[in-house]
């Protein structure tokens, strides 16, 4: 690699491999927002960056680099050319302007995006001599426009380079911002040669490989490659109690650890021999994964294993919530406050006779009912169903010649009266359920403008009991 005199810092050829805006995933069960909407295989478009900067012509494994990297780009291109749902373009740096002087705009997407190309890409390598620098952190900073939009298709860029970035750019800053946006993943970096320095400079670009020879190096390339192509199986084991993955039918998310993007979006199922569905992922991204049940349950960082089946674990068992009274439909509709004990947070609302289903644990309740109801430490079992039971209320109603104020009480065991509600100033008529108990109202006529004009009144309520308070 040459500084702005043209001087040369090293010989060894890298190829940096970063995959783009999707993942490359053959045949998927999993699907991506773009692939359900169509429901199409999805088109994979590679876009080669090639260094030809001058330190290119340099002697290599016997070889001019550029003479060897072109080889080897040529075979790439002979396999990939064979494959359905592939497209190819190519972006080239350092072969326009000679150094010195130093032109770090040196940098050009030569053969666009387009079905069949491969020719045309072979035709532009062939003809393009090394003379110029190295603007590595520019060239990734365009690429993402080198992509034409697609509503289904994946993207992937792949970078051939003999060595670090000449101009003042940075690289890795370039990757990693990229990586944050959900513009590109981690990528690869394939270093020919045993230089010890290159791998921590190149670490924090992608993953990188040593390639000390030519062969190795085509080995290696092969392996990006196939990894870039080919999709890993994975299965998600929702476990219960017992550590057994007999949990299921609930939303999975696999975000991307880096950008926060929603890469897969999925109902967990139990396929039709009892086990776990198989999912094919992409494993060059690392994830969060969460289960959407109340509460969610999470598992961050997890990285797949190519080239066998990875087995995700989330402990996740679970139990039912019935809520429910026995009389009437006087709670139809309403709705539970449910929250984890000792936590004021509210993590779900439920409705009145309805099953909820809830990690097992300790749960705190908030019933909106007269008088409002809370019940501490509802415990939920493992594949069971707990139940509680609202006791049956009364009705109470309230006449009054003319419209008042007036508010309602509940008395303790104790004599000391609690707050229930204020009843509605501008009506004559209003009739509450109310839980079996001791109540006290306090009411005083609005056309009665003195405080001695205020009734209090006591009474009790039974279960499925019916009752009138006049005030007169």
């Amino acid at each position: 690699m040459k500084n702005a005199s043209g001087k040369t810092h090293t010989h060894t050829l890298w190829l940096l491999i970063c995959l783009g805006i999707l993942p490359l995933v053959n045949q998927v069960n999993v699907l991506h927002a773009q692939e359900i909407t169509t429901g199409l295989e999805p088109t994979s478009r590679i876009l080669f960056i090639f260094d030809a900067s001058n330190s290119m012509a340099g002697q290599w494994d016997g070889e001019r680099k550029i003479d060897m990297a072109r080889e080897v780009l040529f075979e790439m291109l002979d396999s990939l050319e064979q494959l359905p749902h592939v497209e190819m373009a190519l972006r080239v740096y350092g072969h326009q302007s000679p150094v010195p002087p130093q032109d770090c705009n040196d940098t050009k997407l030569e053969v666009p995006f387009s079905p069949s190309n491969a020719s045309r890409i072979r035709q532009k390598l062939r003809f393009i001599n090394p003379k110029g620098t190295t603007p590595i952190a520019h060239s990734l900073e365009l690429a993402p426009d080198d992509f034409p939009p697609c509503t289904n298709c994946r993207n992937i860029i792949l970078l051939i380079t003999d060595g670090v970035e000449a101009c003042e750019g940075d690289p890795c800053e370039i990757s990693l911002r990229l990586q944050k946006k959900g513009i590109i993943l981690r990528p690869f970096v394939i270093g020919i040669g045993s230089d010890p320095g290159f791998r921590e400079t190149f670490n924090c670009i992608g993953d990188y490989y040593d390639a000390p020879n030519k062969q190795r190096f085509r080995e290696a390339l092969k392996v990006v490659i196939t990894q870039a192509l080919n999709a890993t199986s994975a299965q998600v084991n929702l476990l219960d109690t017992r550590h057994m993955p007999t949990e299921t039918d609930v939303n999975v998310i696999f975000y991307d650890r880096f950008s926060g993007v929603v890469r897969y979006n999925m109902i967990h199922t139990i396929n039709s021999k009892g086990n776990p569905d198989t999912l094919t992922l992409d494993h060059l991204s690392t994830y969060n994964v969460l289960a959407q049940t109340i509460p969610p349950v999470t598992l961050d960082g997890v990285k797949l294993v190519t080239g066998r089946h990875n087995t995700i674990g989330l402990d996740a068992p679970q139990g039912y919530l019935l809520v429910r009274t026995n009389w009437g439909k006087a709670y139809d509709d309403e709705k539970i406050l449910v929250k984890l004990a000792n936590d004021p947070r509210t993590i779900n609302v439920q409705e009145m006779g309805n099953l909820g289903k809830y990690i097992v644990g300790k749960y705190d309740l908030e019933i909106p009912i007269y008088p409002l109801m809370i019940v501490e430490d509802v415990e939920i079992l493992q594949s069971f169903t707990t139940t509680v039971e609202i006791p049956a209320p009364g009705i109470v109603t309230f006449n009054s010649q003319q419209p008042g104020a007036g508010t309602l009480y509940q008395l303790t065991a104790e004599g000391d009266q609690v707050w229930v509600m204020n009843l509605l100033e501008n009506s004559k008529s209003q009739a509450f359920h109310l839980q079996p108990g001791s109540y006290r109202v306090i009411f005083r006529r609005a056309d009665l403008k003195s405080t001695s004009y205020s009734l209090v009144h006591d009474f009790k309520v039974d279960q499925g009991s019916s009752e009138t308070i006049k005030f007169y």
